[in-house]
């Protein structure tokens, strides 16, 4: 991962800067947008997990039928 060497004065060091640019009145507004879109990003991937681990047990149901049917003939 990229933050690795990053360590308690290099990111104060950011903090002040986006401060800086940004200004205290937009800082919170900046952070609930941040927030807001890791949310949408984080119930997005656990949807597409969810749907995957769904279609992966319902082929492997299918697989089962199938194999229980050849034994049986």
């Amino acid at each position: 991962m990229f933050l690795r060497g990053i360590g308690a004065p290099e990111l104060i060091i950011i903090l002040v800067i986006v401060l800086v640019i940004f200004g205290p009145k937009k800082l919170p507004q900046l952070g609930k947008s941040i927030g807001d879109t890791l949310k949408a990003f984080r119930s997005s991937t656990k949807d597409e997990d969810s749907e995957e681990l769904e279609e992966s047990k319902s082929t492997e149901e299918k697989v089962e039928a199938k194999e229980t049917e050849e034994v049986k003939s």
